[in-house]
């Protein structure tokens, strides 16, 4: 019998969180395979809301509701209506590449065939910043167009009693017009117009968040993490603790990962794989050490850590919860910590979490399933999307700086 994949059409939130996993489950480097990703996407979503791990440029916020704008002053069905939008995102692929951008393009190589369009990736993100204003799914809006489109033609009329051309409320009114060619040549350098525009957007539906004040400091981001970024240490203090709490979660957890990956190196008996982890584990247990002070206090008060604003509506799993605090209490309990990884106990704990997960597909229990391994599983350690939202932030401030006058 054929598995298939079914979600009910009425939670687009929902449904992008569960487009992002199966995304996720295809990148062995992002997998999560110790069930962290409650937690991880509540910290990703509470500092950079509107994002989303597949996302790539910033102007992709504009390029969607210029096609679709574009799309709603025709009169067509429903069917209609989806297949000229996926033209249009067609179209839009071959314009990125005629204008010279050979990187980060969605759909560059499967071109007509691309499964999963621009639209769906930022249509969460669109509605997060104000710029969609139709609530519902992509295909609830495509039912709903030829009604809407009707009753607004119905509806406004000047003082002659002719029809006035009419662009939507589905859109936010004060976007930029679209630049002349777009579905010819363009790039993804966004105007000072543009980037105005997307950055009053994020202030005011977005203001108290770490990606609003990032694109105020008006700096184009550097670090590896965010909280290397030295702007976040003027922020406010709570922003701050919750910088804070994020990185000790990132930087503790990633040496679960690492020793998950070690010991699957070992029973595959792949020395160049142990190898590759024996030395990525002793990389982390120095950085433990340096940060030793900062992350035992943290370990004090972990009770605090699950009430942080945050992960308030995160619904964090409780056996996740005592997955880490175990963890914790192995790699923090002061005693020969070298000896703390090679114990019976910490290797228990990540085969019991495992099979918690998996079941019998766990690879440290079902032979069958090691086998398969290609020898890389959720091995990087947690950046809350910050390489895609560095990105997105970089497009913003180049265009704040107002070197992009023909895009």
């Amino acid at each position: 019998m054929t598995s298939t994949l079914t979600w009910v059409d009425f939670a687009e939130t929902d449904r992008q969180k569960m487009l992002d996993m199966l995304h996720l489950f295809a990148d062995h480097e992002t997998r999560d395979e110790l069930g962290l990703g409650s937690i991880r996407d509540a910290f990703a979503d509470y500092f950079f809301p509107g994002t989303s791990t597949i996302q790539t440029r910033a102007r992709y916020m504009l390029f969607i509701p210029w096609l679709f704008r574009t799309l709603e002053k025709r009169e067509l069905t429903p069917a209609e209506y989806s297949h000229q939008a996926r033209q249009l995102e067609t179209s839009l692929i071959y314009a990125l590449l005629n204008g010279g951008e050979a990187e980060k393009v969605i759909g560059q190589e499967a071109k007509g065939s691309l499964q999963r369009l621009p639209s769906a990736v930022y249509w969460a993100g669109l509605g997060s910043w104000g710029i969609r204003l139709f609530r519902g799914t992509q295909s609830r809006y495509f039912r709903y167009l030829p009604l809407f489109y009707r009753s607004q033609r119905n509806r406004l009329k000047n003082d002659e009693n002719e029809d006035v051309d009419y662009l939507g409320e589905n859109w936010h009114m004060g976007l930029p017009s679209e630049p002349p060619g777009l579905l010819t040549r363009t790039t993804f350098d966004l105007t000072r117009e543009e980037a105005d525009y997307l950055s009053e957007m994020i202030m005011y539906h977005h203001q108290e968040t770490l990606l609003a004040r990032l694109i105020v400091s008006g700096t184009t981001p550097q670090s590896r993490y965010f909280w290397d970024e030295p702007m976040t240490r003027w922020l406010d203090s709570s922003l701050v603790r919750e910088i804070q709490l994020s990185r000790n979660f990132s930087e503790i957890m990633h040496g679960a990962a690492l020793l998950y990956n070690l010991m699957l190196a070992t029973k595959r008996a792949r020395e160049d794989w142990i190898t590759k982890y024996d030395n990525r584990m002793r990389a982390w247990t120095q950085l433990v050490r340096s940060r030793w002070t900062a992350l035992s206090e943290w370990h004090k008060q972990i009770r605090e850590f699950w009430t942080a604003q945050p992960l308030v509506s995160a619904n964090v799993p409780m056996r996740t919860r005592r997955f880490v605090e175990s963890w914790l209490d192995i790699v923090l309990s002061g005693v020969d910590f070298d000896a703390a990884l090679q114990s019976a106990v910490t290797r228990s704990l990540l085969e019991e979490r495992e099979f918690q997960l998996k079941g019998n597909r766990s690879r440290l229990l079902n032979t069958r399933a090691l086998e398969m391994w290609s020898g890389s599983s959720g091995e990087q350690q947690l950046d809350y999307r910050w390489s895609t939202v560095a990105a997105i932030i970089a497009d913003i401030t180049k265009g704040l700086s107002g070197s992009n006058t023909d895009a």
